[in-house]
């Protein structure tokens, strides 16, 4: 329980690996008017900084970020004085590092995702059969029915049980989903926490005793699955790879990101849940150059547009999404949330997110 609530204190940042201190903090290129910034990112931004076309839009606008991957529940535990910005997925970790950091100024959300399932066609159309999944027919978007998933759960039912499962070899044993580590991963916190929001008639759980009553599913949904990946692009890597469960727990910027880039996502189903939670990137910036940077990211228009190429949804430019993705049928992407009816769970308070952590762990 202390770790666990140490790093969800901070929430609990989304994803990444390995974490290493970087240059000075704020100083300028020799020779150049480009100001180096130095931060922690997630992995699953990673490619975003990394990409040339990002590159020379900050550096129009004088800045050069150089980043570290960390694991989003140690960020917290980095060296964070050193750094011009923490860039965390959620809001929860993000005001967590700027009270640690006694800054007065809120952080920033530039652009967030849903989590959302993946599943592959034949497993999708199985879903459809037994009630667990829908298509729009003219939108192409499918819906995921987190009730009755939960349901199923909880019954303890097999794939074999299914209506249609019979003939699919890669159809057995019990019906759940793959998540990353909870104590390690925001993703898998998140799915936590909306799982037991849907356990507690659609309310946040707060209280000791709502824990309990939760805490056998969780940890049911946690054992499952033995051990669990520390970064949410693991098992998204498994899926394209046709290895491990045939639902996944992602983010929907991993998938919308390959099929923008018109990379192979083979016969992936992209399944929103009708109620979800979104992960909210999140950048404190500790330094002017930090600050600066945070408020390019969601202020400026060809970043907002690069954001929307790697499948993040801009907060201030609702419409990017959607034109980067709209017209896809394989897989389908939703363009406005709302419409598709998609309806987003509260995130408990970190005191209590941790408990749910360490409900699911068995403790």
């Amino acid at each position: 329980m202390k770790r666990a609530f140490g790093v969800i204190a901070a929430l609990v940042l989304l994803g990444g690996v390995a974490f290493a201190l970087l240059k000075p903090t704020g100083r300028d290129d020799p020779g150049s008017k480009v100001v180096t910034v130095t931060g922690v990112i997630g992995s699953e931004k990673r490619d975003f900084f990394k990409d040339p076309d990002v590159v020379a839009a900050l550096a129009e606008q004088g800045l050069k970020v150089d980043v570290q991957t960390t694991g989003s529940w140690l960020m917290s535990e980095s060296d964070l004085g050193r750094l011009d910005f923490a860039f965390p997925a959620s809001l929860s970790p993000a005001e967590a590092i700027r009270r640690q950091l006694q800054l007065k100024d809120g952080p920033v959300r530039p652009f967030y995702s849903p989590l959302v399932v993946l599943a592959h066609q034949s497993t999708a159309k199985v879903l459809a059969q037994n009630g667990l999944a829908s298509q729009d027919q003219n939108s192409r978007v499918w819906t995921f029915r987190m009730d009755e998933y939960v349901n199923v759960v909880r019954a303890g039912r097999r794939w074999e049980e299914l209506t249609g499962a019979k003939d699919q070899a890669d159809l057995s044993g019990a019906v759940f989903m793959t998540t990353t580590d909870p104590a390690e991963s925001s993703s898998g916190a998140l799915y936590l926490a909306l799982v037991s929001y849907l356990l507690n008639n659609h309310q946040v759980v707060s209280s000791d005793a709502e824990v309990q009553q939760v805490k056998a599913v969780l940890s049911s949904l946690t054992s499952k699955q033995g051990i669990q990946k520390s970064s949410s692009d693991e098992p998204f890597r498994d899926f394209l790879s046709n290895v491990g469960n045939p639902l996944v727990l992602a983010y929907e910027s991993q998938a919308a990101q390959l099929a923008v880039e018109g990379k192979g996502t083979g016969d992936m189903v992209v399944l929103y849940p009708d109620t979800t939670i979104s992960s909210d990137h999140t950048i404190v910036g500790r330094t002017a150059a930090g600050q600066r940077l945070a408020a390019l990211l969601n202020d400026d228009q060809k970043l907002r547009k690069l954001e929307a190429r790697y499948g993040f949804r801009p907060q201030s430019d609702p419409a990017a999404f959607g034109l980067q993705t709209t017209g896809r049928e394989n897989p389908a992407f939703a363009a406005d949330l709302t419409a598709a009816r998609v309806k987003q769970a509260p995130v408990p308070s970190s005191e209590a997110l941790a408990k749910l952590v360490d409900a699911a762990k068995g403790k």
